[in-house]
């Protein structure tokens, strides 16, 4: 009964404390004491639950004791469920949130503009924090489906905080696409529970197999768009690029770390509990090689660092695609261990980004030039994550990597070749997009840049179309607070982590996936053994 009453506290505790923040605007001291107290105690909790979860299995909570409210049927209310792989991603997530709220801090949460409306970061960043968390710990599909909405409003507001036209347009480009993701899955939803009589995981898993093949393929086709749509899989990720760079440094950290991740998850979910007849898991490969060369090829073309590592991040999420698309235990298990890695290797990029931005004014590489000779310390902490990013042996990018690539090859199919090699290709040109930055940014000197005049101290230029005025001259630049630079080193630190316990970490990761794979462990646990 102890153990129960741990699982919904990742929800409870920040959702509690965003209350309590917002009673406290006034006070933005006691603002950020209530959000960093209540951050680092759903740490400490998520890390008892991935214990638990590895030493005795399943943790299920039925949410009100409706686990048994009509003999023959499943549960009736919520129930939330932490296994290996929901409380992995509940670990790394409460880490990484963490170390954005202290950045978002040391940066004084605002971007340079004293017309922001800081005293509502906070409550809004702790409902962002729930609604992860509770798409996390969803054991239905509608719970999962608030998750994501939770997501949906908190994230609108802290993209278009400040409210400039910028923000505002990303901010609709982002609502309306996420808006058509819900309508699919509340369609996916309708199908199911039409089809099923309910929306439990556990219990879909053993009435969906009941339902003749062509319906099953439908309702996962659906749900998979939607799903698909927030994990930013090619073609549903053309929104990502124009959407994350926009925003402050810490929210474009949070989203491009986390948020797609969730959608990840949630494929995760779907494809290895609800439909594990693999029916389309040819369209996955497709799409996850797709998503791999598209995504890189778009991080070539592009000059603005922000927007490079948003196409990176959507090459990446291919990886994923592609370990759970094959459908063996490796395959989940690279996929579940490169999940973690790119949590947070790609949020550390983006805090990067954010103190160069405070170094030199700018994040266009046009603009950029000498960040190696002017901080060293910069250019270590962007040169081992971006590193990690391409691959490079022995950090954790190149172990997941790896994982996936022998799994493609255990799987011996010309598609599953065809994705490895890929996978190669995209790793290489990773390398040279994250080496690109290295010798424009951080390696020539500014007076090389064709725009290094504008990078700093520079006066305010008109843009070309004439509706916003760029100010190169932001506050603070040249500066970087160690208020921000200990969050990023910290977040280096946890990837380095990912790489020295490669051994323990993977095995924990190929247990969750056997786990996973294995979906009667994860069907007893919640229905009971009689089911």
């Amino acid at each position: 009964m102890m153990v129960q009453t741990l699982i919904p506290l990742p929800v409870l505790i920040p959702t509690l404390a965003a209350a309590a923040t917002l009673i406290a605007g006034r006070r933005p001291h006691l603002q950020r004491a209530i959000a960093q107290i209540a951050l680092t105690a759903v740490v400490a909790v998520c890390g008892v639950l991935l214990y638990l979860s590895d030493r005795d299995g399943t943790l299920v909570l039925h949410v009100g004791g409706w686990d048994q409210a009509i003999p023959g049927m499943g549960p009736l209310g919520i129930t939330l469920v932490v296994d290996r792989l929901s409380a992995l991603m509940l670990v790394v997530s409460s880490i990484v949130l963490l170390a954005v709220v202290v950045y978002a801090i040391g940066q004084g949460i605002r971007d340079g503009d004293e017309r922001q409306p800081v005293s509502i970061f906070m409550p809004t960043y702790l409902v962002l924090s729930a609604g992860v968390y509770t798409a996390f710990l969803a054991g239905d599909l509608f719970n999962l489906f608030v998750g994501f909405e939770v997501l949906l409003a908190a994230s609108f507001v802290l993209l278009t905080i400040g409210a400039s036209a910028d923000r505002v347009r990303a901010g609709i480009s982002y609502v309306l696409v996420s808006m058509v993701s819900s309508m699919i899955f509340l369609i996916g939803i309708a199908l199911v529970y039409a089809s099923t009589g309910t929306l439990n995981l556990a219990e879909l898993g053993v009435r969906l197999t009941d339902l003749p093949p062509g319906t099953r393929t439908a309702i996962f086709a659906v749900l998979l768009v939607a799903f698909g749509i927030k994990a930013a899989v090619f073609p549903l990720s053309a929104w990502l690029p124009d959407s994350y760079p926009t925003a402050p440094a810490p929210v474009t950290a949070v989203f491009a770390g986390l948020l797609t991740k969730v959608g990840v998850y949630a494929i995760i979910r779907a494809h290895s509990l609800l439909f594990p007849d693999g029916g389309l898991d040819s369209v996955l490969l497709v799409a996850g090689l797709l998503t791999m060369v598209i995504g890189i090829l778009g991080a070539i073309a592009q000059s603005d660092i922000k927007r490079l590592l948003s196409f990176t991040l959507v090459s990446h999420i291919g990886y994923m695609v592609f370990g759970i698309a094959l459908g063996n235990e490796l395959g989940m298990a690279g996929a579940i261990y490169y999940v973690a890695h790119h949590i947070v290797v790609q949020t550390t990029l983006f805090l990067v980004v954010g103190l160069i931005e405070r170094q030199a004014g700018a994040s266009t590489l046009q603009r950029l030039g000498g960040l190696a000779a002017a901080s060293p310390v910069l250019a270590f902490v962007w040169v081992v994550p971006a590193l990690n990013l391409g691959g490079i042996p022995p950090f954790s990018g190149f172990i997941g990597k790896i994982a996936l690539m022998e799994a493609g090859a255990a799987n011996g199919s010309a598609l599953a070749w065809t994705l490895v090699a890929g996978g190669v290709v995209t790793s290489l040109l990773t390398l040279y997009v994250v080496a690109r930055v290295w010798t424009k940014a951080f390696w020539r000197t500014r007076a090389d840049a064709p725009e290094g005049h504008l990078s700093q101290a520079a006066p305010a230029v008109l843009l070309d179309d004439g509706e916003d005025i760029e100010y190169a001259d932001r506050e603070g630049v040249g500066r970087m607070p160690i208020g921000m630079l200990i969050p990023t080193a910290a977040l280096i630190v946890v990837g380095l982590v990912l790489t020295v316990a490669a051994g323990p970490i993977f095995a924990f990761s190929e247990r969750a996936a056997a786990e996973v794979i294995d979906r009667g462990q994860y069907i007893t646990a919640v229905l009971g053994e009689t089911r």
